[in-house]
């Protein structure tokens, strides 16, 4: 029971046994990062969910547009991945993913989940548990191929579509861009000229755009036109003419009644009661309404655009975009970024229109399921800035790559043309820190070796809610949760001298905590504002340390042998053969 009503909801076994996830730090290794070295973008290799946890501190609340295209489980083997998961491992596995993306979800933002029938129905479910049914904007039907081939012999109906998920964090927060696109037809209905647009609108008269046509093209009457040209001649000249004269051509609709204004309403009342008489609405933000015997006059001129942007020629007709998206090329998509990602690439044009409809410039986008990249290298020539996440061998094989012939401009496909894209801007290459503690030979939980004093101070800064920040001057001051609360982190043993000379330093007001190895007896409750605590013991259960894979069954794709092995610095291989860092190689830990 929940507040006196009954809670519905999709439940499994294991739902409620989340784990305790450590917060891990981010590392850069700038070897593989590109490009502008004050960028903000960033591609991280590694376990999705733990990537999730570490931008929590940083990102709460702050990311506009979230698109995953997770693996479907849909009982098949791609190269990449083993898309074939038991149904409540699945579920357990998106629900804790979605749960981290909801909490990086700025209050206006809004998330897109991309998925097929499979688990379709099921997710949306889980959706709804964690964003709310209220906040469901609606799914999305997207055309990604045709009945062809082996397809169009399957039993049952041929399975040519996907859904996409679309939820805000507060439903009446978010904004939405409208978007229109092009249609493929004429729009039959305005069907009916103006013979003067130009004078003032109570002297308009009105004429059948047919009879205009076999007018001017010397017949008496459409039928008698038709015959002796032909119906299709016929319809290209009154196409040719409408999309011509588009500020002559209009047709009469009923309005809405209870959707319009007061003062829309009353005038459409004024027209039934006097049907010969034209009556005009002024508006500041919008076009002008008219109303005719209880219709609305609506102009080809306001479905009418450029053909540029929509990937076209002279000028086309275009609609408001519906949640039936058949326009997106799917074939022909496989050059796209240079990379080859069968099956599982998704057009650029698709994260365009996402990206269009939800962000503006300097946005932050997201997708943990970053694949071949398209995402970012997308959001990246929207001038947008993004986050990726991947744990596939991929995001070196395919994302990497690709991101790095956005941000030199070569890559001409996708989306290039259309936004004009010529390059610049760069990229921040992270992976995660492993994990801060670990179990020697007697399974005593100690320090792990490979962290050293800066990565330490920066773990323990995320682990107790600081922002890891060191003052130049004040070695103890390596970060703060509030103007004059700090933290300072050290593997030396902590004396009384020690602790008198830091609370000497101390201002008034200020407050410190110290995380160490070992200290004095005597430093305990020495001081009311300095708290002094050990590490390990300070952490443990907590979160649960030693664990590097919460994956989704992602597996690596095959690799040169004769290539060399990508070993993050920082990270022991199977086989330890690394050496540990020494204490002063220090990475870039990163820090907002």
């Amino acid at each position: 029971m929940n507040n006196g009503k009954q809670k519905l909801e999709l439940t499994w076994i294991g739902k409620n046994d989340q784990p305790k996830l450590e917060p891990r730090i981010l590392i850069e290794d700038p070897e593989k990062s590109y490009g502008n070295k004050n960028t903000e973008n960033m591609l991280i290799y590694g376990d999705n969910l733990l990537a999730l946890k570490a931008l929590e501190q940083d990102f709460a609340g702050k990311i506009k547009c979230i698109y995953i295209d997770p693996p479907f489980n849909s009982d098949q083997a791609f190269p990449e991945y083993d898309d074939s998961m038991e149904h409540s491992l699945w579920l357990d596995l998106m629900y804790r993913r979605v749960k981290y993306l909801h909490n990086l979800l700025s209050a206006d933002g809004v998330f897109f989940a991309e998925i097929d029938d499979t688990e379709g129905s099921y997710l949306q479910i889980i959706l709804d548990e964690i964003f709310g049914r209220r906040n469901r904007i609606g799914t999305v039907s997207i055309r990604r191929s045709a009945a062809t081939g082996h397809k169009a012999i399957n039993p049952g109906p041929v399975n040519v579509v996907d859904f996409l998920h679309i939820y805000s964090k507060n439903k009446s927060a978010w904004k939405y861009n409208p978007i229109y696109v092009a249609r493929k037809d004429y729009d039959w209905a305005y069907s009916t000229r103006l013979i003067n647009p130009k004078d003032n609108y109570s002297n308009w008269k009105f004429e059948s755009l047919s009879d205009h046509i076999a007018k001017t093209l010397g017949y008496n009457s459409m039928r008698e036109c038709k015959k002796a040209i032909g119906k299709r001649k016929f319809d290209v000249e009154y196409v040719d003419y409408a999309m011509s004269h588009p500020e002559e051509i209009i047709r009469f609709a009923q309005p809405n009644y209870s959707g319009v204004s007061k003062a829309a309403r009353e005038l459409i009342d004024l027209s039934v009661n006097e049907p010969t008489k034209i009556f005009r609405l002024e508006r500041e933000e919008h076009s002008d309404m008219y109303f005719l015997s209880g219709d609305r006059i609506l102009f080809l001129k306001d479905k009418v655009a450029d053909g540029t942007a929509y990937n076209s020629d002279g000028v086309v007709l275009i609609e408001p975009l519906t949640n039936f998206w058949d326009d997106l090329a799917w074939q022909g998509i496989a050059k796209e970024g240079g990379v080859d990602f069968p099956k599982n690439k998704k057009p650029e044009r698709l994260l365009h229109r996402i990206i269009e409809m939800t962000t503006k410039n300097g946005d932050w986008i997201l997708d943990s399921f970053a694949g071949s990249g398209t995402t970012g290298a997308v959001s990246h020539k929207m001038n947008r800035k993004w986050i990726l996440v991947e744990k596939g061998e991929h995001c070196h094989t395919l994302a990497q790559p690709r991101l790095i012939s956005v941000v030199n401009g070569t890559d001409k496909t996708g989306i290039s043309k259309m936004v004009q894209w010529k390059g610049g801007g760069g990229f921040k290459y992270y992976y995660l820190a492993p994990s801060l503690l670990k179990q020697d030979k007697y399974n005593n939980w100690v320090i792990n070796p490979e962290y050293n004093g800066n990565m330490l101070a920066s773990a323990m800064a995320k682990h107790e809610g600081f922002r890891y920040q060191p003052d130049e001057q004040i070695y103890w001051k390596q970060g703060q949760s509030t103007e004059k609360d700090f933290i300072y982190t050290t593997t030396q043993f902590i004396t009384v001298e020690t602790l008198d000379r830091i609370h000497e330093e101390m201002q008034s007001g200020e407050s410190l905590l110290i995380c160490c190895k070992s200290f004095s007896k005597a430093c305990e409750d020495r001081f009311s504002n300095i708290t002094i605590k050990k590490i390990p013991k300070m952490l443990l259960g907590r979160c649960e340390f030693g664990k590097d894979d919460y994956s989704l069954n992602i597996i690596n794709m095959p690799v040169n042998p004769n290539a060399p092995e990508f070993i993050p610095k920082g990270f022991n291989d199977k086989k330890d053969k690394i050496k540990k860092k020494k204490e002063n190689d220090s990475p870039t830990l990163f820090s907002k």
